[in-house]
């Protein structure tokens, strides 16, 4: 990954709007390696649904994303590389994952985006790259790069 967004999301990116979200999501998806895991971390509300777009965006997604949790996945095809976006807030445990078969959509090049991830902590890539977000005091949005 390249060191300067890299260091900008470890520093911690504070955003004031969800275009700006989705921007910043869309410089980190120009500099991901070909086959990446990234797990976003945050209440409800705190924007991983909108950081999701702006990778779907930055990877030529023309259709609509929103969140798949009564899906569990979805599959988002661009012509730059496929986005398998995974909300894995109604699984229990990482064994639920191999019902899913969701490797098999985990062709290069892929970027695979978890909401929730800590209900799947166990299945992840040790390689995965951990984004907290958050809601600051003044109302706007926070990401860091644990």
């Amino acid at each position: 990954m390249a060191s300067n967004i890299s260091a900008k999301l470890r520093a911690g990116v504070t955003t004031a709007s969800a275009d700006e979200t989705r921007a910043l999501a869309a410089e980190l998806a120009a500099a991901l390696p070909p086959e990446a895991t990234l797990a976003l971390h945050g209440d409800l509300g705190v924007g991983k649904t909108t950081f999701v777009q702006g990778l779907a965006r930055a990877f030529g997604v023309t259709d609509t994303v929103t969140s798949p949790t009564f899906t569990i996945f979805t599959l988002h095809r661009g012509p730059l590389r496929t986005l398998v976006h995974l909300d894995a807030y109604r699984l229990e445990s990482a064994a639920q994952l191999d019902a899913l078969m969701l490797e098999d959509f985990l062709t290069p090049p892929y970027c695979l985006a978890v909401e929730w991830p800590g209900n799947v902590a166990a299945w992840l890539p040790r390689e995965a790259l951990h984004l907290d977000l958050g809601i600051a005091p003044d109302e706007r949005h926070t990401v860091c790069l644990r």
